[in-house]
């Protein structure tokens, strides 16, 4: 059976050429005049913006399409021979646009890993940006280091960021075991749900998106959540920055993001003066879940600003 998030998709696989399979969901017809791609964050899957992809369906005369794909070892994609990090899943990112949106204006959208996913595209392809980027959507992400160790930083958040780094060093070192231990609670326990909704959560989420987020993050192998966190929270990609610098971008945050501090998005909107900020002061990390509407809604208003800059 077709799960019904994906059941007006038509589903493609793009290879990279160090052997991973990218799982890739197009909706829409080939000649809508903007496609809009969407990266999903850590631990998740391209099911985290199905709620988005079904409201950009709805936008009038078929106007959008919309490619959101599994970020490799997460979902149906494999993780392939390359080392985790930036850099790799930006060439990922370039690869389903060659492959899935290969002319017209594109508008890219990420939730946190997935956000700097978009960055590293910048900083690597700027041509590509200022010809084919009509738009930029950055949700719960940040440019810079995510490392909690770093000198200046308060003793209680260093503390707290050795510790993590201790702990995702054990997952690296086994991460069999820790699947086979992360195993043995399941997603649809109540323990499990209630640890999910404190970790990536805000005030008072839907308990349907809570359960859904569960599923996704235990689906995760513990390995890719330990690698990605792991090479991409010591990274720096501000470098990226400067080719969004004549793009419109919106960025949002959730005010009660424990993963990704708010002063984040606002450094994000320092380095590029041209950004919106939205602030949703009760949500947490999970914002195309959390606040599907106000998510969905920022993303049609840079589709629809992109459909009258590049008229047909």
């Amino acid at each position: 059976m077709i799960p019904l998030s994906h059941a007006a998709d038509r589903a493609r696989i793009v290879r990279t050429p160090d052997g991973a399979e990218l799982r890739v969901h197009v909706r829409g017809t080939d000649r809508a005049p903007v496609t809009a791609v969407l990266a999903h964050g850590q631990a998740l899957a391209s099911d985290a913006w199905r709620l988005q992809a079904t409201r950009l369906a709805a936008e009038p005369q078929g106007a959008v399409r919309t490619v959101r794909w599994d970020q490799r070892g997460h979902g149906g994609s494999t993780l392939g021979t390359r080392p985790l990090g930036g850099a790799v899943l930006g060439d990922d990112l370039m690869r389903v646009l060659e492959a899935c949106a290969p002319e017209g204006p594109v508008v890219l959208a990420g939730h946190a890993m997935g956000g700097r996913a978009v960055l590293a595209l910048a900083a690597a392809h700027p041509g590509f940006v200022a010809e084919r980027v009509a738009g930029v959507l950055l949700a719960a992400t940040a440019a810079g280091r995510l490392e909690g160790t770093d000198p200046g930083r308060p003793l209680g958040a260093r503390m707290a960021g050795g510790a993590k780094r201790a702990v995702l060093r054990a997952l690296l070192t086994a991460p069999a075991v820790a699947d086979r231990l992360h195993g043995l609670v399941p997603p649809h326990s109540g323990a499990y749900r209630a640890a999910v909704r404190r970790a990536v959560f805000g005030a008072a989420p839907d308990p349907l998106h809570v359960r859904e987020c569960a599923q996704l993050i235990h689906n995760t192998p513990s390995g890719v959540v330990a690698g990605c966190y792991a090479s991409l929270a010591g990274q720096d990609l501000s470098g990226g920055l400067g080719a969004l610098g004549g793009v419109p971008v919106r960025v949002i945050a959730g005010g009660r993001d424990r993963l990704v501090a708010l002063r984040h998005a606002r450094e994000l909107c320092r380095a590029l003066p041209q950004a919106r900020l939205r602030v949703l002061p009760a949500c947490g990390h999970m914002l195309p879940l959390e606040a599907p509407d106000a998510v969905g809604e920022e993303l049609a208003e840079l589709c629809r600003a992109a459909r009258r800059a590049h008229p047909e």
